[in-house]
């Protein structure tokens, strides 16, 4: 069973790109994609708009007409359809709706004025990557114009903080329904306390990597294969930035360390990877505190 994708999806480009990634993501796992369209409920809404019936149903009636059009866009083989929520906030909307649909992850595009290829944090984004239960997927700006429709492989981005383990476990999960490779790139020499010796620091993290890679070797069905590939650079954006990436790959990356269990918070680690990434960025919640309880 791989759960359903949920799309925050607006009629915009943003949508669009958002739209082409649950697309992906979608046939990739073969699961259910559901688009998401949330309105804001009465309370919420600028004293200058009038709550009225005619009203009401004119923005609802939009809102079904852009879904509609959406859905008829997306591949054909997908199982899809459009949905229309209620909620005080966008972020809060789409995490209700990620929990009706018992969903795998949530889906959302760049801010408007991003640059092509690149990532973009706009509002919704922030309070998602602050609050969500459920993994977030941030597409970047000009996924709709891209030609792959399923994952090549599967990078996740490796440290020693709490919340490694849950990050791995949703790592190989993911290329395994995807029937692809995993590569583990370590972020240790980022992690580790400041005034090691460079020699301590390249030890630190070879030691880590093959600990990871073998237990990724033995969570990965039969037929799938992991590999660590060194992050070159003497900074996380240097890191990224060397890495070659394939078209359509998505890369992983877990929580900050500050993170409520089961929430998400993205950390500068992440954060400063998300300023580099030419693909896709899966953020996935810390589903365990630091005893290692679920």
């Amino acid at each position: 069973m791989t759960g359903s994708i949920v799309v925050g999806y607006t009629a915009t480009d943003a949508g669009a790109d958002a739209a082409a990634l649950g697309a992906r993501l979608a046939r990739s796992i073969g699961a259910t994609l559901h688009l998401v369209i949330v309105l804001p409920t009465e309370g919420t809404r600028s004293a200058a708009v009038p709550p009225e019936r005619a009203y009401e149903e004119h923005i609802r009636s939009q809102a079904r007409k852009w879904l509609a059009d959406a859905v008829v866009r997306l591949p054909q083989e997908l199982t899809r359809s459009g949905h229309v929520r209620f909620s005080e906030s966008f972020a809060e909307g789409l995490i209700a709706a990620g929990e009706e649909f018992d969903a795998r992850v949530i889906v959302i595009g760049a801010a408007g004025g991003g640059i092509l290829g690149r990532h973009r944090l706009g509002s919704v984004a922030s309070e998602l990557l602050h609050s969500s239960t459920i993994p977030v997927a941030l597409a970047p700006v000009g996924t709709a114009q891209e030609d792959d429709h399923v994952i090549p492989r599967v990078t996740v981005a490796v440290g020693s903080r709490p919340g490694a383990d849950a990050l791995l476990d949703e790592a190989v999960s993911l290329a395994g329904d995807s029937r692809v490779d995993l590569r583990l790139v370590s972020l240790v020499p980022f992690d580790v306390p400041p005034g090691l010796d460079t020699g301590a620091i390249r030890t630190v993290g070879d030691n880590h990597a093959q600990e990871v890679l073998a237990v990724a070797t033995e969570l990965l069905p039969d037929g799938r294969t992991a590999a660590v590939e060194k992050a070159p650079g003497d900074s996380v954006e240097d890191a990224v930035a060397n890495l070659s990436w394939l078209p359509g790959e998505v890369v992983l990356v877990g929580s900050s360390r500050l993170a409520q269990p089961r929430r998400l918070f993205l950390g500068s680690t992440a954060a400063k990877m998300l300023h580099e990434l030419p693909v896709p960025m899966i953020v996935v919640p810390r589903t365990r505190n630091e005893a290692g309880d679920r």
